[in-house]
């Protein structure tokens, strides 16, 4: 440990000797960008001084870090990797749940389609796609809402394809077989999928040096789930997260590009402990609103729970206007329900309007501390279990602050920030690389860049 933070103390200090033939052909000396996603890891963790995650601690002690980074509404995966990429919020690129929030015509449960083409998702600019505009390569790993995206040109997704020069890389240097691309993931562990997705980033690194690279690490958020945060159990997963990152930097050292290479290292949000499940639907089904079928539920009513928040969709527009007081009241009185938002008053807290997406849920439930919302089969309203781990509830909220850490070429060493918005990070990025990013509801950070 003591010689790789000697090796990242001289590369940060961009006191590299050394010049790979990649960074010195490029004779317009084009920047380098690497934002890194660690899904989950709280803001608060950063203030363990034997944090162990060593890496990290030295990026953000030789250049800028945030005591907070406040996500938007919904804190959930999806809605804030968009906008870690575009600068705007759900009221503008409409994702609200971990992929397309999707309803059939019988009543049915709402399904969450996650592999679907970022342009029938996303609707913003993202920085890639500003980035290819200006004749900038990109890669991305594991980034999420990204799918058939214009503007990537090296890529290994959650879901990589098979036929990819990636995957392909990856085979023929025997770290996947053929079979384990094509089923990626299954029967893996958390922690393997990371070491892949770190495999591809190196890859790409080492193969293609693109001006920016997006990698997103999610062992730190399932791990945090299962067992709650700040506990043993994700203090591992923290650690292993950091040698992931050593894995990056030192790939970037290896091919010469430290001098030129910024880094960005993020959460999308943080996490909170809670032992009480509110079965929504359950509340929904005793005012005759949903019938139960097996394990699932179809009804004029439905439910999709996102841990601290739950959206309530009635699409059938005539019932609205007279299921809408009745049902905002009625659960409002439920145990755990903190704030039951209309879709008019939630757009004051950045969500869509059911105007102009059906992605925008007419009711927005946020739960109190200590509950999270389910939409599983349950035969109570609410059950109570050993301690685990969500997201979702409120921005505002101390333990949903995420992470954030700037280090390299272009960040000014020694800048705390105190608490910023993950709005004012693809701005900042984009201000790195020299793209316009037009649509950005912020301003970058300029006070920590060079």
């Amino acid at each position: 440990m003591k010689k790789l933070s000697a090796l990242l103390l001289g590369g940060l200090s961009i006191c590299v000797g050394a010049t790979s033939q990649k960074a010195s052909a490029n004779t317009e000396a084009k920047p380098y960008v690497i934002v890194i996603s660690l899904d989950g890891l709280p803001a608060r963790a950063l203030e363990d001084p034997m944090l162990p995650m060593p890496t990290l601690r030295l990026l953000a002690s030789h250049g800028s870090f945030a005591t907070a980074m406040r996500p938007i509404n919904p804190t959930v995966t999806w809605p804030n990797h968009t906008t870690l990429v575009t600068g705007v919020d759900a009221s503008k690129h409409h994702v609200m749940a971990n992929g397309l929030i999707k309803f059939s015509a019988n009543e049915a449960e709402p399904e969450i389609e996650p592999w679907i083409n970022k342009d029938k998702l996303v609707h913003a600019h993202t920085l890639y796609e500003a980035a290819a505009e200006k004749g900038l390569t990109t890669g991305q790993v594991d980034w999420v809402a990204i799918y058939g995206a214009r503007g990537v040109t090296w890529h290994f997704g959650e879901k990589p394809d098979p036929a990819s020069p990636i995957s392909q890389e990856l085979v023929s240097q025997g770290i996947l077989t053929q079979d384990q691309v094509a089923h990626f993931g299954a029967g893996s562990s958390p922690a393997w999928r990371d070491e892949i997705w770190t495999d591809a980033a190196v890859d790409i690194i080492e193969q293609h040096a693109p001006n920016l690279l997006l990698l997103h690490l999610l062992q730190t958020d399932s791990i945090q789930h299962m067992y709650a945060p700040m506990t043993p159990a994700a203090y591992v997963a923290y650690a292993y997260a950091d040698t992931c990152i050593a894995r990056v930097v030192e790939a970037v050292r290896k091919e010469g590009l430290l001098d030129r290479t910024t880094f960005f290292i993020v959460s999308d949000h943080g996490f909170a402990s809670f032992t009480h499940s509110i079965h929504i639907n359950v509340a929904l089904q005793q005012q005759g609103l949903l019938r139960r079928e097996g394990d699932r539920y179809a009804g004029s009513v439905l439910v999709k729970a996102e841990g601290g928040a739950a959206q309530v969709f009635i699409p059938d527009t005539k019932q609205r206007a007279l299921l809408l007081p009745r049902l905002k009241t009625y659960l409002e009185s439920l145990p755990g329900v903190a704030h039951v938002y209309t879709n008019e008053e939630a757009l004051a807290i950045g969500l869509p309007s059911e105007h102009d997406t059906d992605q925008a849920p007419q009711l927005f439930l946020t739960a109190d501390r200590d509950y999270a919302f389910s939409d599983d089969a349950a035969d109570s309203l609410v059950t109570t279990h050993p301690a685990e781990g969500q997201h979702g509830y409120l921005n505002t909220d101390s333990d949903m602050q995420a992470l954030f850490v700037a280090s390299g070429a272009h960040i000014r060493q020694g800048v705390q920030l105190g608490a910023i918005t993950n709005l004012r990070i693809a701005p900042t990025v984009a201000a790195v690389l020299g793209v316009d990013l037009r649509s950005a509801q912020e301003k970058p950070l300029t006070e920590i860049l060079k």
